[in-house]
């Protein structure tokens, strides 16, 4: 019995250190595992670039490869000490875990696949846990909230656009036509997106009058509706009330963003203290 709870004790820990970052050492772990990801990623693009890599591609190689024996060992760690080992590995970190290691065994196979490798980079995102920024991850759950509280809204502003562009590319069509460059009605959607948006790449450009004239009210009004979703977003967002999170894990469903005081897990009821 006392071996069962030295067991437990010994993977709890372990745990605090592989997924929290609110203590001392599971910060210090996931900063080393940050500056690992940092320093493939800058080894996978080094070996894109042919004279480094004519001179130095034998010890690129064998970076990458420490590096995904690392990576590989982290992964390993932590499907070991989960308690739900199933919601791990299906987790978006858990498949971002695993997709980042593939590559290197694949590229043993397969001449290419180590570009796939940058996918690591997308492991970054772990940094707004690792160094605490709990602000910055309240923030973030009330954008996500506020966007998809605003989803609906956001939908039909989306359609009405899409509508707008359609009719116009087909007025520039009509008005201008295959002898100044819109050759099709989708070649003139594709310019009324661009002119909406501001973008303005002038591939295409109107000659007439008439069109020169459609073009500047089309300017004008994409001024105003760049502004309408953020307007639609800030809404949403002013309405939510904000609470202090940590960036605490529940060991049962894998979720952050706990209220400071919170002993049970607001998404799946699990004790956060006794996993």
């Amino acid at each position: 019995m006392d071996n069962k709870e030295e067991l437990r004790g010994t993977r709890r820990r372990l745990y605090e250190i592989i997924f929290e970052a609110d203590t001392p050492a599971g910060r210090g772990f996931d900063l080393v595992l940050l500056f690992c990801i940092v320093m493939s990623v800058i080894t996978i693009m080094l070996d894109s670039v042919q004279s480094v890599k004519d001179v130095y591609g034998d010890w690129i190689f064998g970076l990458e490869m420490t590096f995904t024996l690392i990576f590989t060992a982290e992964y390993i760690a932590r499907v070991a000490v989960v308690l739900n080992r199933r919601k791990y590995i299906f987790s978006f970190f858990g498949i971002l875990d695993l997709i980042s290691i593939l590559p290197t065994y694949l590229a043993l196979f397969v001449a290419g696949a180590q570009s796939l490798m940058v996918i690591r980079s997308i492991r970054l995102l772990r940094v707004f846990r690792i160094l605490k920024l709990t602000r910055y991850v309240g923030e973030g759950q009330n954008l996500t909230r506020a966007l998809k509280a605003s989803q609906h809204k956001i939908t039909i502003f989306l359609f009405t656009i899409l509508t707008t562009v359609i009719i116009m590319g087909a007025l520039m069509y009509l008005v201008e036509g295959p002898t100044h460059g819109f050759t099709s009605i989708p070649r003139s959607i594709y310019w009324a997106i661009v002119t909406m948006t501001t973008v303005g790449y002038g591939d295409i450009a109107p000659q007439t009058a008439l069109g020169q004239t459609l073009a500047s009210f089309i300017m004008i009004m994409g001024y105003g509706i760049l502004a309408v979703p953020t307007g639609i977003v800030s809404a949403e967002m002013v309405s939510l009330k904000h609470s202090q999170v940590t960036t605490q894990v529940c060991p049962h469903c894998l979720k952050e963003g706990h209220d400071a005081d919170a002993v049970f897990c607001k998404f799946c009821g699990g004790d956060l203290n006794n996993g």
